[in-house]
């Protein structure tokens, strides 16, 4: 086999292997784009925050009597 033949065959499949990469790290970048922006343990806990900062609010108002309507002296 000339020499010449084998320097091709190796350079072909170099570029094919350059290929195959580039293709690889595009697939894994559109994955990356497509994926959801927060993993579910940090959903998780951003809920639980939000549901204590509720808490919070609710525990505000249950302290406070309720307003009953005033009458007004006119109607009565």
């Amino acid at each position: 086999m000339p020499r010449g033949r084998s320097t091709f065959t190796k350079r072909q499949k170099e570029q094919t292997r350059q290929q195959k990469q580039r293709e690889k790290a595009e697939r894994r970048s559109q994955r990356k784009q497509e994926k959801p922006e927060g993993t579910a343990d940090e959903m998780r806990e951003l809920r639980e925050l939000a549901e204590a900062q509720a808490a919070l609010f609710r525990v505000g108002l249950e302290d406070e009597p309720a307003e009953e309507p005033q009458h007004n002296a006119d109607t009565d």
